[in-house]
């Protein structure tokens, strides 16, 4: 065997592992938060972006193997940006033979209109989109709306929200929206971004970018991806171990009110008491590790000894 076709046959196995990876990753999502039920109606929110592109592509396969029959429609919003290349999307669904609808509104001139120039766009823009895909959701009966957010977008949404709003939030994989009328899923929760881009470039997806923001390098989400990833890259696998924190929360460790009665707490030492904290402790805490793995990361307890 030559070296060319060494490598080529390497690059089928390697393309076939990270396939395989991102499919049971969606799976296990799916399972795991019961997005997808007998009879759905899955409305794909397409953008024309890797995420959503990957996003679609898998859910496709899945549909042909699933257990339960559930209905795919890919939907755009074309929000009349300057040189959007309408006929790109189409062109692809078309192809891939799935069904879908383009909604057409002028959102563009909204933002240019209210946001000043050089000011983020990206908070109104995601609403005006938002509003518009749930009420046509509504008109074509879809019964849950697939978005393309992954692990790192979650994890990224978490630090954003602590270090800008103060509040300890982030996006659930799956969401009942506030007034009730549409599911929100998530499907590439438990997936990778460097994983969904190998994939998207591998498939070669016609990407069509988003020019609206114009350049916005500072922007937060940008200085908090970087920060992630700086810390991947000195501790790979940390955006896991902080994704697999969000699944395993512990209301009475924190200081929200509202989520736990901290006013009520009353003794009780009916019971046998506890032993006796170990003096050779200096730090007052006690490190457990976790018998539990979640996501594939070896989870370290850090108590408080009392």
């Amino acid at each position: 065997m030559s070296t060319a076709q060494n490598e080529g046959r390497q690059a089928r196995i390697e393309f076939n592992k990270l396939q395989k990876r991102l499919r049971r990753n969606v799976g296990n999502a799916i399972i795991d938060f019961n997005m997808i039920e007998e009879g759905d109606k899955i409305m794909v929110c397409l953008s024309g972006g890797k995420d959503s592109y990957a996003m679609l592509d898998i859910l496709m396969n899945l549909q042909r193997t699933a257990p339960v029959n559930f209905e795919l429609v890919a939907v755009n919003m074309d929000q009349k940006q300057p040189g959007f290349p309408e006929e790109v999307l189409p062109s692809y669904l078309d192809q891939v033979g799935v069904p879908y609808h383009i909604i057409e509104k002028d959102t563009y001139s909204v933002v240019k209109e209210v946001i000043p120039e050089g000011k983020t766009t990206c908070s109104l823009c995601s609403r005006l989109r938002r509003g518009t895909l749930y009420g046509f959701a509504e008109e074509i009966g879809a019964t849950k709306i697939a978005l393309g957010h992954h692990k790192d977008d979650i994890v990224e949404t978490l630090f954003l929200n602590m270090f800008y709003g103060g509040r300890l939030k982030a996006m659930p994989p799956k969401l009942l929206a506030d007034d009730k009328r549409n599911i929100i899923i998530r499907p590439l929760a438990y997936c990778r971004e460097s994983d969904i881009a190998a994939y998207a470039e591998h498939q070669a997806f016609p990407i069509i970018p988003c020019n609206l923001c114009g350049s916005q390098e500072n922007l937060q989400r940008q200085a908090i991806k970087q920060m992630l990833q700086d810390w991947d890259q000195k501790q790979p696998g940390r955006t896991d171990t902080i994704f697999a924190a969000l699944q395993r929360v512990s209301p009475s460790q924190l200081a929200d009110r509202g989520l736990f009665d901290f006013v009520s707490l009353e003794l009780d030492r009916s019971g046998e008491p506890r032993p006796e904290r170990d003096d050779s402790d200096i730090f007052g805490t006690r490190i457990e590790e976790s018998d539990k793995k979640e996501s594939g990361v070896q989870v370290m307890e850090i108590m408080p000894s009392s």
